[in-house]
C-alpha cells in the first residue's frame, strides 16, 4: 500500500502532500524535512529506494524517488509494493502531467494543485494503484476538463435573461 506521495523542489518547499494514512499536520512536516533531507544529499549515481526511518513508517516502509529537473517525486510504501513497480508508477505520474501541461514545470504545480490532485487520484486511490494506463488517466483528466468549462451559450443565456428581469 502507498503510504504518501510527495513532490518537493530542492529546497524542501512542499508542491504535493498527499498522505494516504491519518497523520497530523506536525508530523507531515516532520516527514517531508526528513526525506527531504535524505534524499536531497544523495548523488543522482545511487539508487532510488531507501529504507523508511521510525518516523516515516518503521522499517517496513520503502522511500521510492526520482529527481526531475528542479523536482523530487516521491513515494512512501510499504513492503507489499515493488520497488520497480513504484519507479514506474513515479514515471507515469510524471508522464500524465506532462500530457495535462506540455513539459510539466514547477510553476504548474504551483497554479494547478486541484488539477495535480485529480491526476494523482485517477492514479491512486486510498493507497492502492487504480489506473496504470497513460491513455486511460488523460480520457478521465480531458474528460473533466470539458466538464468543467463552462458552457458559453448558457452562461449568455441566463445572464441576458437575468437583465430582462431587471428591467421590466
Amino acid at each position: 500500500m502507498i503510504k504518501a506521495v510527495l513532490i518537493f523542489n530542492q529546497l524542501g518547499k512542499p508542491r504535493l502532500i498527499k498522505f494516504y494514512e491519518q497523520i497530523g499536520t506536525a508530523a507531515q512536516q516532520e516527514i517531508l524535512r526528513e526525506i527531504h533531507s535524505l534524499v536531497a544529499k544523495r548523488p543522482d549515481t545511487q539508487c532510488n529506494f531507501l529504507e523508511g526511518t521510525r518516523s516515516i513508517g518503521g522499517a517496513g516502509a520503502r522511500i521510492v524517488y526520482r529527481h526531475y529537473a528542479t523536482l523530487y517525486f516521491v513515494f512512501v510504501a510499504d513492503q507489499s509494493e515493488s520497488d520497480l513497480g513504484m519507479l514506474d508508477l513515479i514515471q507515469l505520474f510524471v508522464e500524465a502531467l506532462d500530457r495535462s501541461f506540455e513539459n510539466v514545470c514547477e510553476l504548474d504545480l504551483i497554479f494547478h494543485f486541484d488539477e495535480i490532485h485529480h491526476i494523482l487520484s485517477e492514479v491512486v486511490s486510498a493507497g492502492m494503484v487504480i489506473e496504470t494506463s497513460l491513455a486511460e488517466i488523460g480520457s478521465a483528466v480531458d474528460e473533466a476538463k470539458r466538464l468543467a468549462k463552462p458552457d458559453s451559450d448558457h452562461s449568455r443565456l441566463g445572464l441576458h435573461s437575468l437583465r430582462r428581469g431587471f428591467v421590466q
